[in-house]
């Protein structure tokens, strides 16, 4: 009995390559392309400077990917990178990973989709202004809110929507793309005026704070190129497959952000696109004229499907931590009838909603990127310290060594640039939070004090939400 039963609850590898290719660009495809734009517009300064920014941004996260594949590769767990902090730095630096991506990251990337929902579901309703913050949060908070009921109450049903709206946002992105080639052969006036030698890098802002926040918003869109390595444990043959997901989903992505963001300079002028709210519906209205409601309608369900999406996968790395110890034993748990992570979800929720209070897009999006790429630039870093250190360990798949360098030191810029070039006292506010988990570190993880109180706690938790670990959960269903 005892030996059959590990195998009865060990994680099967189902993910073949084209569904890794679907994971990573379905997430990374979502409210970015729809919400960054104006944003890259408005720091790089130019049309040309804003597309270089764009391809620049996909190397980026293709070297940046790829880099993060050796490491699925040596680390065959799932957990992306608290799993390889913790493997290669010890416990101490993993909780900090741990805390920022559960408690800063997960939320704070999940107010910006919900933000951008909002922003597109109101847009029609707003012509020609900006919709009132009050009603905009209410709405994002209200999509927030449906996708955690519909996550925490049935799988299926999550996953279908995830398979449906990932259609929504190519069926959105091809028609920005068609429509663009159209208005080229009709009229090449606009894009004449927008790409030609003369004018194309008029206007570049060169301050290293506008370069950093450019590479923010950018990068922002293509989030989600790090997916696979949260489930390498689910991966076939991740040794080929998860080096090729990479490099065939972010080119497919890079290749049609371009291209959306040429076609909205087919029709707007730079200003026109600095002052859109909703630069898909500004698209549309221009092209489409009295349909172009219909992209407002599919950017929302874009972010719609993002936002299904990341609240599917946050409670992968809860897991991860919670099994090592890092985080309450609560947040690994699920329900017991409808096997979903119950707690993980109603915590990311809790905390979501809270910082969607005083945040707005621009904002969020800033503090997601400061504070995920200063433990990217740590999870690189072990990727070297392994290559000089600990030569030895069998790799599957490596990776040039000069990309995880090039990738190291964009990260390096991105979390100083803005604080040398133009500080501001919200980055203190993030970074202290962050360290600020000493104190729940010390007494909590590593002399674990007070274990009877968490356990009475856990154990009410348990009873209250119908919880239990996931091999409880599995004997029990």
């Amino acid at each position: 009995m005892d030996d059959k039963q590990p195998q009865a609850l060990k994680i099967k590898r189902e993910i073949g390559l084209i569904g890794g290719v679907a994971l990573i660009s379905g997430t990374m495809i979502g409210s970015g392309i729809f919400m960054s734009p104006q944003f890259v517009m408005g720091y790089a300064g130019s049309p040309g400077a804003s597309l270089l920014i764009w391809a620049v941004t996909g190397v980026v996260a293709m070297f940046a990917a790829l880099s993060y594949a050796e490491l699925g590769t040596i680390f065959y767990e799932s957990g992306a990178d608290f799993i390889y902090i913790l493997r290669i730095y010890g416990s101490f630096p993993a909780f900090f990973a741990a805390i920022t991506f559960i408690l800063v990251g997960k939320p704070f990337s999940t107010a910006a989709m919900a933000i951008s929902i909002s922003e597109y579901v109101l847009a029609p309703f707003y012509p020609g202004c900006h919709p009132p913050q009050l009603i905009v949060k209410c709405v994002a908070a209200v999509s927030i809110l449906v996708v955690a009921i519909v996550n925490s109450l049935n799988v299926r049903i999550a996953v279908r929507i995830q398979v449906i709206f990932l259609m929504a946002k190519i069926l959105a992105l091809a028609a920005i793309v068609i429509g663009g080639i159209v208005e080229v052969t009709q009229s090449t006036r606009v894009i004449v005026e927008n790409l030609n030698a003369e004018n194309a890098f008029k206007g570049t802002q060169y301050s290293l704070n506008t370069i950093g926040m450019a590479f923010y918003q950018g990068l922002w869109s293509y989030a989600g190129w790090y997916n696979l390595n949260y489930v390498t444990e689910e991966l076939k043959r991740p040794e080929v497959n998860l080096p090729r997901a990479v490099v065939i989903a972010i080119s497919l992505v890079t290749g049609l952000y371009l291209l959306v963001n040429v076609s909205y300079l087919t029709v707007m002028t730079p200003t026109e696109l600095m002052s859109s709210n909703a630069v898909a519906v500004t698209w549309g209205n221009k092209v489409l004229g009295s349909w172009g409601w219909i992209m407002s309608v599919a950017a929302a369900l874009s972010a719609f499907g993002s936002l299904n999406g990341s609240l599917f996968g946050v409670s992968r790395m809860c897991f991860v931590a919670a099994r090592e110890g890092h985080m309450p034993e609560i947040l690994a748990m699920a329900h017991v009838h409808r096997l979903t992570p119950s707690p993980a979800l109603i915590f990311t929720t809790i905390i979501s909603l809270v910082v969607l209070i005083p945040g707005d897009f621009q904002s969020i999006v800033n503090y997601i990127s400061f504070t995920t790429w200063f433990f990217y630039a740590i999870t690189l870093s072990g990727l070297l310290y392994l290559r000089i250190k600990k030569p030895e360990l069998p790799r599957p798949y490596t990776v040039p060594i000069i990309l995880p360098i090039l990738v190291l030191i964009a990260a390096i810029f991105l979390v100083l640039a803005p604080i040398i070039d133009s500080p501001q006292i919200e980055y203190l506010y993030v970074a202290l939070f962050i360290f600020s988990g000493v104190i729940v570190y010390v007494p909590f993880i590593h002399y674990k004090l007070c274990p009877g109180l968490l356990t009475k706690l856990t154990v009410f938790l348990q009873l209250f939400l119908e919880v239990a670990p996931p091999s409880l959960s599995h004997l029990l269903f």
